[in-house]
C-alpha cells in the first residue's frame, strides 16, 4: 500500500475497465495493412507528446521548480520546423534534419533562457517560466505570422504520423527517450543530483554539488523534450498553428507528473509513474470524448475525475478516512456493549 505506482496503477485500470463497460471493443486490436489500429493503440499514440513533456517535468520539479512554459516551446518547434519545410518546398531527408535541427536548437534556447533565469539570477521558476509562456506563444505566432501552415512532406508526417513493425512511430520515440532517461537518471549519478538538489540544495552545493549547473540542464532538457513533443505534434496533422498547438500541455504535463506519485516539493523521482500518469491523462481525455460528454463542460468533468485521483492518491486524505472510519467503529462497538 506504501508503493508510491500502486495507486497510479489502480486508476489507470479503473479508467480501462470503465472504458470496456462502455465500449466491449475497447481492448480489441485489428491488423490492417501491416498497421496496428484499436484504441489502445490510439492511446499510446495520442499520449506521446505529453510523455515526452511530462519526462522533462519530473526532472524539473524533482529540483523544486516547475515549467509553464513548455506549451509554448512545443509551439515555437511546431511552427519553425513546418515554416522551413513550406519554404524549402522540397520533402528530402536533408531538408527534413535541417529544420528538425533548427527547430529543436530553437527548443534548447529557449531552455537556456529559463536555466538561466532560475539557476544564475534566481528569478521563481513559476515567474521565469511564466515570461516564456506568454511570450515563446507570441514568438510561435511571429514564425506562422498568424496563419496556419501545412506542409506536405511524407517523412515529415512520418513521425508523428507513421508506422514502424505495426505500430505508431511516436510509440519507439517515447520508448527511446524513456529509457535514456532511466539509464542516466538510475545508472549514473545525474538523478542523484538532481534529487539531491531538489531535496536540500543548500547541502548539495556545500558537498560538492553545482546546484545551479544541475537546474540549468534540467530546464534544458525539458524544452528539448517539449520540442520535440511538438514536432510529433505538428507532424502528425501535417500543420502548425502558433495560437493553439500544445495549448494547456504544461498543466497536463504537471498533473501527469503529480498523479504519477511524484511530489511539487522536489526530492525524488519516479519516472514510470510520471509514464502512469501521462497514460492516465489521455485514458481520461479519450473516455470522456468517447462516454458523449458536451464539450462545454469537459473541462469540468475532467479537472473532478484529476481531483478525485489526487485525493486518493493523499496520504493525509486517506488517513483522516480511515480515523474517521475507526472512530465511526469504536462508536458502534461501544453502543453494541451498552
Amino acid at each position: 500500500m506504501s508503493n508510491r505506482l500502486l495507486w497510479p496503477l489502480v486508476t489507470l485500470a479503473f479508467l480501462l475497465i470503465a472504458n470496456v463497460v462502455h465500449n466491449h471493443d475497447f481492448f480489441s486490436i485489428t491488423m490492417k495493412e501491416g498497421h496496428l489500429f484499436g484504441s489502445l493503440i490510439d492511446i499510446l499514440n495520442r499520449a506521446a507528446p505529453l510523455v515526452l513533456i511530462s519526462i522533462g517535468m519530473t526532472f524539473v520539479i524533482a529540483t523544486k521548480g516547475i515549467d509553464l512554459s513548455v506549451g509554448s516551446i512545443v509551439s515555437i518547434a511546431g511552427a519553425m520546423a513546418c515554416l522551413l519545410i513550406s519554404k524549402q518546398g522540397t520533402s528530402d531527408i536533408s531538408t527534413l534534419f535541417m529544420a528538425l535541427g533548427i527547430a529543436l536548437l530553437l527548443s534548447l534556447a529557449a531552455g537556456a533562457w529559463n536555466g538561466l533565469l532560475v539557476s544564475f539570477l534566481g528569478i521563481q521558476p513559476i515567474v521565469a517560466t511564466l515570461i516564456l509562456m506568454v511570450a515563446g506563444r507570441g514568438v510561435a505566432q511571429l514564425i506562422t505570422n498568424g496563419q496556419i501552415i501545412t506542409v506536405s512532406s511524407k517523412p515529415y508526417s512520418f513521425i508523428g504520423g507513421g508506422y514502424l513493425f505495426g505500430l505508431p512511430f511516436s510509440i519507439f520515440i517515447i520508448t527511446f527517450f524513456f529509457l535514456i532517461a532511466v539509464i542516466l537518471t538510475r545508472k549514473t549519478a545525474i538523478g542523484l543530483f538532481i534529487e539531491s538538489v531538489g531535496s536540500n540544495p543548500t547541502a548539495s552545493r556545500l558537498a560538492g554539488i553545482r546546484s545551479s549547473s544541475i537546474i540549468f540542464i534540467v530546464y534544458v532538457l525539458c524544452a528539448f523534450l517539449s520540442g520535440l513533443a511538438g514536432i510529433i505534434l505538428s507532424s502528425n496533422v501535417s500543420s502548425a498553428d502558433g495560437n493553439n498547438a500544445g495549448l494547456w500541455y504544461e498543466l497536463d504535463a504537471i498533473l501527469a507528473v503529480v498523479i504519477g506519485g511524484n511530489s511539487l516539493n522536489g526530492g525524488r523521482f519516479y519516472l514510470s509513474g510520471t509514464i502512469i500518469g501521462a497514460l492516465i491523462i489521455q485514458t481520461l481525455t479519450t473516455s470522456i470524448y468517447s462516454i458523449g460528454v458536451p464539450p462545454e463542460i469537459t473541462l469540468v468533468v475532467k479537472a473532478i475525475v484529476v481531483l478525485i485521483v489526487c485525493l486518493i492518491q493523499s496520504d493525509a486524505f486517506r488517513a483522516s478516512l480511515a480515523a474517521k472510519r475507526k472512530a465511526k467503529q469504536k462508536n458502534v462497538e461501544q453502543g453494541v456493549t451498552v
